[in-house]
């Protein structure tokens, strides 16, 4: 009987967004692609091949070990932030097999690690850690490269301070029902989880990282890396040069040939197509070259024989029984579940999307609308439709797409950016200024705050009624206010408002308007006034108090005046 053939082992690389995925990849691979990313957090999915060859040449330890490396190599994939770890992990259940934690030991657990934690324990996926940033301990020298000979030959002051920060992460993925130490004094991996000090600045734990790996691969993994029958693989992103498009995808089961019939998920149902071409990922590259067939795991790159429209994101597999495939396809298309309030939000991929959705329903963000592709009209008009029923909401979050030519947006708050969780921010501190606008605006319909200047050379009638120009210098003015003035005497209701000679229904600080005031002479009551004020009662005063941070400096001296006018002591 033949043994079945192995597959690459899928390792994602999950953490907190700057605790050095990218770097740590880079240190494998040697490249400097960190830099390159947007505010130096990776953006999209990214996925690096290392045959076992190459494995073997970044680390010594494994012909030093006498194992036997029977696994073809890995495939790493680098992830946005740990949302993504948790959209690929979505998608068919499987598609990392193991994952690399990576924690700053300067930093120690983030809340976002947290959650990556969390998911890793519930979904029982095996994982190490990478405790990075090891250099940046006082007085740590790279002594030996021997990892844990290193470690242990530390200088008194740069020992006790690993030893500090070390232990207070152990403790806290205790917290998290976890026993860890490090990699070389554990006997049971089924029972602690790995530790493995590095740095992707010196290069130090590199190969005790992979060693690790290796191990835990072959020991734990193999069933499960067993090469399937079928072809499956995910879509990443579509690619187009000057006269022709590509897919870019992972391969992470079975293998793919030219020729071979394959069926992509989409929101609509299911498109069948024809493999045209293929190319691979190269080992420890981001070129690709030109193949006939490709074994998983790996990255890809298709060329199909028809033109159709196809969603980053989306998962494909080989054509070979359709209730399987459309079963299949129908736990994919079902991920993204819409509220029936709440903010639009546009990505430029599926698992961007998800990743997002994510983030927003662990901030209790309700998402009424979510799609793939620019800002369009109809994308404007949802979030229109919330600005008389629920303004907080008459949002559009945006993550590395545009806005369509032609599109007006003015009244709508469009929060665009290249980084996940910089989006996710900028909603939150929106989302707070509205709700404090919402309820100044709430409790302005009830009283204003107002002080206004009387402009004694802008009189226009006398009396029936007196019209005359103000400056507002605080708060503002609308028709049927009652203003009183320094004594608190009450001197009537503004019954109009007119800027250039044009009826207003209100006026703001800063601006100068013509106020009309019936049953008021002007000459008897105003002439030797200046300033007017709005009349409140004990009640409101006491409510605009309570409010304080919603108001305006200038409002909080106005009704402190007000206060002193009406002699309330509150």
């Amino acid at each position: 009987m033949a043994i079945q053939k192995l597959r690459q082992p899928i390792i994602t690389v999950a953490g907190h967004v700057d605790h050095g995925k990218t770097s740590l990849l880079d240190s494998f691979r040697k490249s400097s692609i960190a830099e390159q990313e947007a505010g130096n957090i990776t953006q999209k999915i990214s996925f690096t091949s290392f045959t076992s060859e190459h494995i073997k040449s970044l680390c010594p330890l494994i012909e030093k070990s006498k194992i036997n490396l029977e696994i073809p190599g890995f495939l790493f994939i680098d992830t946005p932030g740990h949302a993504a770890f948790i959209n690929l992990r979505k998608r068919g259940g499987s598609l990392a097999d193991i994952a690399i934690l990576v924690i700053d030991i300067n930093e120690g657990i983030k809340p976002q690690t947290s959650e990556v934690i969390q998911i890793l324990r519930a979904n029982k996926t095996p994982f190490i850690i990478a405790l990075n940033k090891i250099d940046k301990i006082k007085g740590w020298k790279k002594i030996s490269d021997n990892l844990n000979e290193n470690i242990e030959r530390q200088t008194l002051h740069a020992s006790e301070e690993f030893n500090e920060k070390f232990y207070t992460i152990i403790g806290s993925l205790n917290s998290h029902g976890f026993e860890a130490d490090l990699f070389y004094k554990i006997t049971d991996f089924t029972k602690n989880i790995a530790i493995v000090p590095c740095s992707a600045k010196t290069k130090e734990g590199i190969s005790e990282i992979l060693f690790v790996l290796c191990g835990l691969s072959q020991k734990f993994l193999k069933e499960q890396l067993k090469l399937g029958n079928v072809a499956k693989g995910i879509v990443l992103e579509i690619k187009r040069e000057k006269n022709f498009s590509f897919i870019e995808a992972i391969l992470y089961d079975g293998i793919l040939s030219v020729g071979d019939e394959i069926a992509i998920a989409n929101f609509e149902g299911l498109i069948k197509t024809k493999v045209k071409s293929l190319q691979e990922i190269k080992p420890l590259s981001f070129q690709f070259k030109t193949v006939e067939k490709v074994s998983a795991a790996a990255g890809i790159r298709m060329q199909l024989s028809d033109k159709i429209s196809i969603l980053p994101g989306m998962p494909f597999m080989e054509y070979k029984n359709e209730k399987e495939i459309r079963e299949e396809f129908k736990k994919e298309t079902e991920t993204i579940k819409n509220d029936k309030s709440g903010i639009i939000v546009k990505a430029d991929s599926l698992g961007s999307l998800e990743a997002m959705i994510f983030l927003l329903k662990q901030n209790n963000i309700k998402i009424l609308k979510a799609g793939i592709g620019d800002i369009n009209k109809s994308d404007i008009l949802s979030a229109k439709a919330n600005l008389e029923i629920d303004p907080i909401n008459a949002v559009i979050l945006g993550f590395n797409i545009e806005i369509e030519n032609e599109v007006n947006f003015n009244e709508v708050k469009i929060i665009k950016d290249n980084v996940i969780y910089k989006l996710i921010e900028n909603l939150q501190k929106f989302r707070e200024e509205k709700s404090k606008e919402i309820e100044r605006d709430r409790m302005m319909e009830l009283a204003n705050i107002s002080k206004i200047q009387i402009l004694h050379q802008h009189v226009f009638r006398n009396s029936n009624p007196a019209v005359f120009g103000v400056r507002i210098l605080a708060g503002k003015i609308k028709g049927n206010q009652e203003l009183i003035d320094k004594s608190g005497e009450i001197i009537g209701r503004i019954k109009k408002i007119q800027l250039e000679n044009k009826g207003i229904e209100l006026a703001e600080e800063g601006m100068e308007v013509a106020i009309s005031i019936p049953g008021v002479n002007f000459d008897r009551k105003l002439s030797d006034k200046k300033f007017l004020y709005s009349n409140l009662s004990e009640k409101q005063i006491k409510k605009f108090k309570d409010n304080k941070d919603l108001l305006s400096r200038s409002e909080l001296f106005a009704l402190e005046e007000i206060k002193s006018i009406k002699k309330i002591n509150i």
